[in-house]
């Protein structure tokens, strides 16, 4: 299984970039899959994942509509709509699967893409 994460970069403050997820060796119909973000000197944190099964998933504070998670089954590929940027919106953004059972345990999601970078400019 891979995953690559792309889209990051430095983006300006209020800007609203698409993340994008390539995945291989595995289905996105058939598994759950999301995003996740690590900021400087903090944990990891699941954002959103998606699945056929439950459909989609707005985990804790990521819930008030400035994150936006899709995916396209025939491009295999998931992506995230930032919206209105903030500058604590840096972080690396990591793509991840499976997710459906995800609590914030270290050891889970099983399969991890290298993230991008998101650096937020004011």
């Amino acid at each position: 299984v891979q995953l690559q994460a792309s889209g990051g970069g430095l983006v300006q403050t209020g800007g609203s970039p698409t993340l994008s997820c390539a995945a291989s060796g595995l289905s996105l119909g058939d598994t759950a899959i999301g995003w996740f973000r690590q900021r400087p000197g903090s944990e990891r944190d699941g954002i959103a994942c998606v699945s056929d099964e439950d459909g989609i998933i707005v985990y804790g504070n990521y819930r008030g509509g400035r994150f936006t998670i899709s995916r396209d089954n025939t491009k295999n590929t998931m992506f995230l709509l930032v919206n209105n940027l903030m500058p604590e919106d840096s972080a690396v953004y990591y793509c991840a699967a499976p997710c459906r059972y995800y609590s914030g345990a270290e050891d889970y999601p099983n399969f991890w893409g290298k993230g991008t970078l998101v650096t937020v400019s004011s």
